[in-house]
């Protein structure tokens, strides 16, 4: 079998349907995600061994393919013919390997295209600052940074720095400079790269994950001496957000991180990605601001009382999610059960339905 060639040929029909992952795993046809659902390709046969490692040999580079065989998964990224790029994971089950491709369109979209509330756009114009973007893994974290990101890229000269495993989407620089770092072939780790920048006279600064307290830790001090830091977690909302980074430090520290963040956060974007009655998914979600009142909860430890602040404080830009879950189902956009299957507060959703 050609496998280059069946791939290729896998990843047209992928895009080619709107389609978001790709997976591959023995035992079963390949099988792509299509609006948030599984699909799979019954005009192909099932899956051996034998196809799911040559379909893996095509997509990683030697040294990535020597680092997979001794630590049995990987995260790699993969250039489809210039037309789009693909984020992938490799792994072993039961002895055998399976990859999960996720496509990373070529074209950034704006605020507009992807559905965003403006809003979005004044946290990009910020000089210095905290802004998180979380939710779960799949739910457009990365596409939406990469809308803030290009934002400035087409606005304002500034040295842009991205720290990311593995590079998603790739920017053409346009008034700005635009240093993208992959951890382990570009630096050691993420933690290293972001004390770097400190260095490299950066004026933005994207880190994909921050997945130590070594991370968060520097994005904030980098936050609080002058830099524009973007990047995400995977927590559902603002509240678990704040706490979820305080938490990752020892107690002994945690007082001096609530001041520092307090200080230096700028905002939480929590979105997720819901099935449009009319086909694809449509966004949803949550916008914490930080002003005095929201500050004062993170130094005084009662960040339980932001979901009222965020419900109460539309007027100064706060969004609140269950609002914006019942507007899409008003606006015929989605459906109530979907939205009660994505609310984190079903009870509050039902008055507002």
């Amino acid at each position: 079998m050609d496998y280059k060639k069946q791939l290729d040929e896998l990843l047209e029909h992928l895009i080619a349907e709107g389609g978001s992952d790709l997976h591959f795993t023995e035992g079963r046809v390949p099988t792509i995600r299509v609006s948030g659902f599984l699909i799979p390709l019954v005009n192909y046969k099932p899956l051996t061994k034998t196809d799911t490692s040559s379909f893996m040999s095509q997509l990683l580079r030697p040294e990535d393919a020597e680092r997979f065989a001794q630590s049995k998964e990987i995260d790699f990224s993969y250039d489809f013919k210039g037309k789009a790029r693909f984020r992938g994971n490799g792994y072993y089950q039961q002895g055998g390997v399976a990859i999960a491709l996720r496509l990373i369109p070529k074209k950034i979209r704006m605020f507009s295209e992807l559905a965003l509330p403006p809003i979005l756009e004044s946290f990009a114009e910020l000089q210095q600052g905290f802004f998180l973007v979380v939710g779960p893994i799949g739910h457009g974290k990365s596409t939406t940074l990469a809308a803030m990101v290009e934002s400035i890229n087409q606005k304002r000269p500034e040295h842009i720095m991205t720290i990311e495993d593995p590079i998603e989407y790739v920017y053409e620089p346009k008034l700005s400079i635009i240093d993208q770092r992959e951890v382990r072939l570009d630096t050691k780790d993420f933690s290293s790269a972001l004390v770097s920048t400190f260095r490299q006279d950066a004026d933005v600064i994207l880190v994909g994950e921050m997945r130590d307290t070594a991370t968060i830790a520097t994005a904030v001090t980098a936050a609080e001496t002058g830099h524009l830091v973007f990047s995400t977690l995977h927590t559902n909302n603002a509240a678990q957000t704040i706490d979820r980074i305080i938490d990752s430090f020892p107690p002994g520290q945690q007082d001096q991180v609530r001041v520092q963040l307090a200080g230096s956060l700028t905002g939480i974007f929590s979105q997720r990605l819901i099935p449009r009655i009319s086909g694809g998914l449509v966004p949803s979600y949550e916008l914490l601001i930080n002003n005095t009142a929201v500050a004062n909860l993170i130094r005084e430890k009662r960040t339980y009382e932001l979901n009222s602040i965020i419900e109460t404080s539309s007027q100064q830009g706060m969004i609140d999610m269950n609002r914006s879950l019942a507007d899409l189902v008003r606006r015929g956009e989605i459906t109530a059960e979907n939205a009660y299957l994505y609310s984190l507060n079903p009870k509050s959703l039902e008055k507002l339905i």
